[in-house]
């Protein structure tokens, strides 16, 4: 399969760091982009330069008194206690100097991915910078200052007038951009989350189906802690395919959190890179399928940001590129370059050992738990086809 893709970057996508022993560190875009440059799967003429998002770009989605205020913290000109009403300076998002700048960035790099598929320059775009999910129209949260996916999929319902299909597989619930379309049924939102029953923020019910025009429009697979990959996987490729037929989406954008990893220190899931693997090459196949090959990945959580995360979004590019991912060993060169700097040892392959993976005792509980939820969340999909 012949396939064309643009992968954003610049070193200003390193900007948004809100202070060193915070969990949000963006050195994994740097990591997973010299990892490519290393294999030599990436080039530069595949990379593009993000642009920093104007304000009324911004303003599709957040609202101006938002921006106005992330503007001002960014400047230390914000009162006293009036960051909170907006969720900046809190233990998650602290305020940090020139956060509106860093934050418009990465909005500008998602809007440039959209820009290279849609002008026809590339089947697909991959901007790991972006991905910030959990921020709202007039309020940071969850590290997310400004949401690039919601500003994004307003930028192509306004100016190509898509019908967008949002996947998002983070362990943490797509809920800022679960709620911006929650009434359109133009666009369709899909989260794979672990449940909110342990984690934050605590939505992401099967139940939340959507309202108005949008009911029957948004969709949650709550999974069960320590899930494993044949679950995960299960559930996935199932929901996918009754989903995208259900739907008939125009353009895929894709959220590729990679904290469902097992070796992830914010939450329970029992991953291994086979998910990462799976995750892309499915996305990749139904884009093709349905969509004239338009898709656009960002990146999002995943917070092993030297073992787990360069692997997992580099082989998302992989598939992009050559239709599969890399298998066998990294590159030694890479390993030396970043080992000093990592605490832990650096792994020497692209796959995992399965030994990493704790001895679940409820593994069998746990997929049928997941099944039965699968069950639920696709009732309306279900619905539909015996129509």
């Amino acid at each position: 399969m012949n396939c064309s893709s643009s992968f954003v970057y610049a070193e200003e996508v390193l900007k948004y760091q809100f202070h060193q022993d915070h969990p949000f560190n963006q050195i994994r875009v740097k990591l997973a982009k010299d990892l490519l440059q290393t294999t030599g799967s990436l080039s530069d003429e595949e990379i593009i330069s993000p642009r920093m998002a104007t304000e009324d770009e911004l303003a599709l989605f957040h609202d101006v008194a938002y921006i106005d205020a992330v503007k001002r913290a960014s400047k230390g000109l914000l009162a006293d206690g009036k960051g909170l009403e907006f969720g900046l300076g809190t233990e998650d998002t602290p305020i940090f100097p020139n956060m509106h700048e860093a934050a418009a960035w990465l909005v500008g790099g998602t809007l440039r991915a959209v820009e290279s598929v849609l002008s026809g320059h590339a089947n697909h775009a991959l901007h790991l910078g972006g991905g910030l999910h959990h921020g709202f129209k007039r309020k940071a949260s969850g590290f997310c200052i400004y949401n690039d996916c919601a500003v994004a999929i307003k930028y192509i319902r306004k100016h190509y007038n898509l019908k967008v299909l949002y996947i998002d597989t983070d362990a943490h619930h797509g809920d800022g951009v679960q709620w911006a379309f929650y009434d359109d049924p133009n666009v369709c939102t899909i989260s794979f989350h672990e449940t909110g029953r342990y984690l934050f923020p605590g939505t992401g019910e099967i139940n939340e189906r959507g309202i108005k025009e949008g009911h029957g429009f948004a969709f949650n697979i709550p999974l069960d802690a320590f899930t494993e990959d044949e679950s995960f996987m299960e559930l996935y490729h199932a929901a996918i395919r009754d989903i995208m037929a259900y739907f008939q989406p125009d353009i895929i954008v894709t959220q590729n959190g990679a904290d469902a990893h097992t070796w992830d220190p914010l939450t329970h899931l029992c991953g291994t890179m086979k998910i990462y693997e799976a995750i892309p090459l499915y996305a990749h196949q139904m884009a093709h399928q349905y969509c004239d090959g338009k898709w656009i990945a960002l990146g999002g959580g995943g917070y092993d940001v030297w073992r787990v995360v360069p692997r997992a979004w580099a082989q998302i590019w992989n598939v992009m590129k050559h239709g599969k991912p890399l298998a066998g060993d990294i590159p030694a060169e890479w390993i030396k370059r970043w080992q000093n700097q990592s605490p832990h040892p650096l792994p020497n392959q692209w796959q995992d050992n399965p030994s990493i993976v704790p001895n679940i005792a409820r593994k069998q509980e746990i997929q049928e738990k997941n099944r039965q939820t699968l069950q639920q969340a696709l009732k309306i999909t279900n619905q539909h086809k015996q129509l």
